[in-house]
């Protein structure tokens, strides 16, 4: 695979604040590579350096071999988080003036335009204005902006933000079948269930450091299977009792317990079995939801 982007010990500051810190990572061409984080953590400083809107303190940023520049925006099709369509415009004449800033003729920028509102079963929408639109359907009307012109890399802020269930697994849909044309994607997110179903890559930030960086399979293998699936029926009041775990994620009749120091799947299990009826106990990988947290809270510990 050819290398598209590579950051390299880039840092940034906004007077004495650090946003980024000598964060390293690179996307390969057709992967689909997520930037994951809590709030402030430097995800969008990181993409508007790769996009050339801020320019790096220290270290380097290159886009397809070449260090990134005005022309190498051409290459990028941009999705920023703070969304911004001319609210009294139609939504076709909106598509058509954005896709010939980005070079495309008329003709060739009706057809990609008449392509992306049918992906998206929006083709009565051409002749609304951007203000009659909901917030989901004006999310569709920028990506399409953002695509139209058929970019080499896609990087996307927040591209699920503000879209509901089936819009987002439109939305999803829409991206893995832009990977297998062969396009690069990197987007940043919240939300951990579309990055375990879409990435190939994650690097986890934390106070503007790469805290978590590589595979997203090798990373969960990294982690062990030091999780324990429990469904049961009665009381769950047995789940206090458990010493050396912590409970990730808990319910009336479900608990999803990660596994720490000297704690076991037989002593959870022969708890459970004196309190309350199993009707599952697996063990299993953690979950990317519970790598995020438990990441960021033991970073936020050692600094």
């Amino acid at each position: 695979m050819s290398l598209i982007i590579d950051v390299n010990n880039v840092s940034k500051h906004f007077g004495k604040a650090t946003a980024v810190n000598k964060v390293s990572f690179e996307v390969e061409k057709g992967q689909i590579f997520g930037l994951l984080g809590p709030n402030g953590a430097g995800k969008t400083t990181t993409i508007r350096m790769i996009n050339h809107i801020l320019n790096p303190d220290t270290g380097s940023i290159s886009i397809l071999g070449e260090p990134v520049n005005p022309q190498s925006q051409e290459q990028i099709g941009y999705l920023p988080e703070e969304r911004g369509l001319y609210k009294k415009m139609k939504v076709f004449d909106q598509l058509m003036y954005l896709a010939q800033l980005k070079g495309l003729s008329y003709t060739d920028a009706k057809r990609a335009i008449d392509f992306w509102l049918d992906r998206f079963e929006a083709n009565t929408w051409k002749k609304k204005e951007i203000s009659e639109l909901s917030k989901g359907m004006s999310q569709k009307i920028q990506f399409i902006a953002t695509v139209a012109h058929d970019p080499e890399i896609y990087i996307f802020d927040e591209p699920f933000s503000g879209l509901d269930p089936i819009n987002s697994e439109m939305l999803k849909q829409v991206i893995l079948e832009e990977k297998k044309r062969g396009k690069t994607i990197l987007f940043s997110t919240h939300r951990m269930e579309q990055v375990e179903q879409m990435c190939d890559n994650i690097c986890l930030f934390n106070q503007g450091n790469a805290v978590l960086e590589g595979s997203l399979q090798s990373i969960k293998q990294s982690f062990g299977n030091n999780t324990v699936l429990l469904d049961f029926i009665g009381d769950s009041a047995f789940l206090n009792e458990l010493e050396g775990v912590r409970i990730n994620n808990r319910s009336t009749n479900f608990a999803e317990i990660r596994l720490l120091e000297n704690s076991t799947p037989q002593a959870i299990l022969e708890i459970a079995m004196k309190h309350a009826e199993i009707q599952r106990f697996e063990v299993v990988q953690p979950s990317l939801q519970d790598i995020f947290i438990s990441t960021v809270n033991d970073t936020k510990i050692a600094t």
